[in-house]
């Protein structure tokens, strides 16, 4: 989620071209493929994104449009596709009014709104997790999502132990098979930090003291630790009050990472601080030694929620992979940039997650405005180099999601997955793509018999994971 600030001046470019909603609500049983679908990835691709059900009220923000989620179910070779809204309570009563009630990120908090100053959109990202698959956004509870059919369950509050909101990213541990969340909020102590047994069950939840609130959406999981991201983006209502923004990058502010055993607390978490940056998403993080290691896309600084044309700082906005390493022996902190490439969205093979991994993946960020992305980016960390799969002339995509070969013993062995809109013909596919064969043309091009709107996050969920649903 990069690149996203509001042009002061035009028309909203989120509201507009493959960023526009698609409302209808479809179910294709027989895709055309170009290529072939390898025999071995069964399972299906399900991502989420907004897609506003009505016109907004007043400014739109990206993030602010309702949940959709798009799924392509792949087996023996063939693949279907379905789009749903995520029913959340919002878009129950907005669907009901037959209009928006909620305004969005743009706008100042709706104080007297009788539903409520926000509404849960459940259009960020998503987890399987327990056998049950999540529709996630970082504001509120998760919803129950059915699979394949895409349908809306609910809320899902583990039998009403949840008590904070739920991020966007949670971590499943590959071998204990724990998931660990967080939630942030403008009360003290702005941060809880929970987690989830293997078979859904909801451990613990423990307080996280922070100096003042900020906006936390992603954080990193090791073998034995849990990282978290105390970063200068901060909310403000002093600010608010004053006419400014809710949400701001404070540049005089440093950055503070905070590492707590993965069963710890407030007491012994160990805070670091490093140069004030900002970090939406984070590729993966391994111990090494005395060391801690985190990798993520890291920003010189935001704009994401402020209008403006040109930020003060060139370099707002632009992520580029990034290395902390932190010292639990010494206390000391080193930071390495790892490429200059713009690139954003990264992902590693999951089965990996937490532990020392030799490959990741990241969109390649476009030369726009806009948070385009034109391909996708092979890093070996082992080497420092990289490949680029490129999705052509006028073609851009979203995050590519690791699809494991079923049996693979290499970390590289599986497939990219991501849908790929192409502008000039405004038609949408879905591109499966060799994970070890990255500069090659897509195995599999899957036509998508309507517009897929660009969106945010994905997961691969497979055959036996679909049957455990």
């Amino acid at each position: 989620m990069t690149n996203s600030t509001i042009p002061s001046t035009a028309v909203n470019p989120y509201l507009n071209g493959n960023f526009a909603p698609v409302r209808p609500e479809i179910t294709t049983d027989t895709l055309q493929v170009v290529g072939e679908l390898p025999p071995e990835l069964s399972g299906m691709f399900v991502r989420n994104g907004p897609n506003p059900q009505w016109t907004p009220i007043g400014k739109y923000h990206w993030f602010d449009g309702d949940g959709m989620l798009h799924g392509v179910q792949i087996s023996e070779g063939k693949a279907t596709y379905r789009n749903r809204y995520v029913q959340t309570r919002g878009w129950k009563m907005e669907h009901e009014a037959g209009k928006a009630i909620w305004s969005g990120l743009l706008e100042p908090p709706q104080m007297d709104n009788p539903h409520g100053a926000y509404k849960n959109t459940g259009n960020t990202a998503l987890i399987w997790h327990g056998g049950q698959m999540l529709a996630l956004n970082e504001g509120g509870a998760p919803h129950a999502i059915t699979l394949p059919e895409l349908g809306t369950i609910g809320e899902y509050t583990y039998n009403d132990k949840l008590v904070s909101a739920f991020t966007a990213h949670p971590k499943v541990d590959p071998v204990t098979g724990e998931m660990m969340f967080f939630g942030y909020s403008f009360a003290p102590p702005y941060l809880q930090y929970s987690i989830v047994s293997a078979v859904g069950e909801l451990l613990q939840t423990v307080p996280i003291e922070l100096p003042m609130p900020v906006m936390m959406h992603d954080f990193a999981i090791t073998k034995n630790y849990t990282i978290f991201m105390d970063l200068p983006l901060t909310f403000s209502a002093e600010r608010l009050h004053r006419g400014e923004s809710l949400l701001m990058f404070e540049s005089d502010r440093p950055s503070r990472f905070g590492i707590v055993p993965r069963y710890g607390n407030n007491s012994n978490i160990r805070w670091f601080e490093s140069s004030p940056c900002y970090v939406f998403h984070v590729y993966n993080a391994y111990e090494a030694g005395d060391e801690v290691v985190l990798i993520a896309c890291r920003m010189n600084s935001t704009t994401v929620l402020e209008v403006e044309d040109t930020p003060a700082d060139p370099d707002a906005n632009i992520p580029r992979l990034h290395q902390w390493r932190f010292n639990l022996r010494t206390g000391t902190v080193s930071e390495q940039r790892l490429d200059d490439v713009a690139a954003e969205f990264p992902r590693v093979n999951e089965n990996f997650l937490g532990l020392p991994t030799r490959y990741g993946y990241a969109g390649k960020m476009a030369n726009s405005p806009l948070p385009l992305f034109e391909g996708v980016i092979k890093y070996e960390l082992n080497s420092g180099k990289s490949q680029t799969h490129e999705f052509g002339q006028g073609r851009y995509g979203g995050e590519a999601v690791f699809a494991p070969r079923p049996g693979a013993i290499t970390e590289d062995d599986g497939w990219l997955i991501t849908f790929v809109h192409d502008e000039a013909s405004d038609t949408s596919e879905l591109v499966v793509v060799n994970a070890q064969d990255l500069t090659s043309q897509p195995v599999a091009r899957v036509m998508i018999p309507q517009r897929v709107p660009y969106g945010f996050h994905g997961t691969w969920v497979s055959e036996a994971q679909l049957k455990a649903s």
